[in-house]
C-alpha cells in the first residue's frame, strides 16, 4: 500500500466498490428476471445499467490498485427483485439514491484531505449516479402516465 494514501479515503473507495458491485448484481439479476417475464426491452435496459455500474466498479478498482491495495468489495447484499417492473424500478431508485448519498460524503472527504484524483473520481461517480436517479424518475413518470 502506498504510505501516502489516506486510510479513510481507502475506506470510501472500498465502500463505493461494494456499492457498485451490489448494483451490478442487482441490475443483472433484474435483467434476467425481466427476460424470463418476456419483457426484452426492460431486460435490455437493465443490462445496460449493469454495464454502466460495472464501469464504475472498474474505475474504483483501478484507483485502489494504483494505491497498492487489492480491491475487495466485501460481502454483497442480496439483489432486490420484485413481481413487476414497477417494483424493480423502485428498488433501483433506492439503490441509486443511496449511491448519491455515498458519493456526496466521499467527495466531501477527499476535498477535505485535498486528494484531487479522489475528487475527480467521486465527482464523476456522483454526476453519473445523480443522472441515474433522474432517469428512473422520468421512467416512473412515464409509467404513471400510461397507468392513468
Amino acid at each position: 500500500m502506498n504510505q501516502r494514501v489516506d486510510p479513510r479515503t481507502l475506506g470510501w473507495l472500498n465502500r463505493a466498490l461494494n456499492h457498485e458491485m451490489s448494483a451490478v448484481q442487482q441490475y443483472l439479476a433484474q435483467s434476467v428476471l425481466a427476460r424470463l417475464w418476456g419483457d426484452e426491452a426492460l431486460s435490455a435496459r437493465l443490462r445496460k445499467e449493469c454495464m454502466e455500474e460495472l464501469d464504475h466498479a472498474e474505475w474504483l478498482m483501478e484507483r485502489l490498485i494504483l494505491d497498492g491495495v487489492a480491491p475487495n468489495a466485501g460481502t454483497l447484499p442480496p439483489a432486490r427483485l420484485g413481481r413487476e417492473a414497477r417494483a424493480l424500478l423502485d428498488a433501483d431508485r433506492e439503490l441509486e439514491v443511496d449511491a448519491v448519498a455515498l458519493y456526496k460524503m466521499a467527495l466531501a472527504h477527499v476535498r477535505r484531505v485535498r486528494d484531487p484524483a479522489g475528487e475527480q473520481l467521486f465527482a464523476q461517480l456522483l454526476t453519473e449516479e445523480a443522472e441515474h436517479v433522474r432517469e428512473l424518475d422520468r421512467l416512473d413518470d412515464t409509467a404513471r402516465r400510461h397507468e392513468e
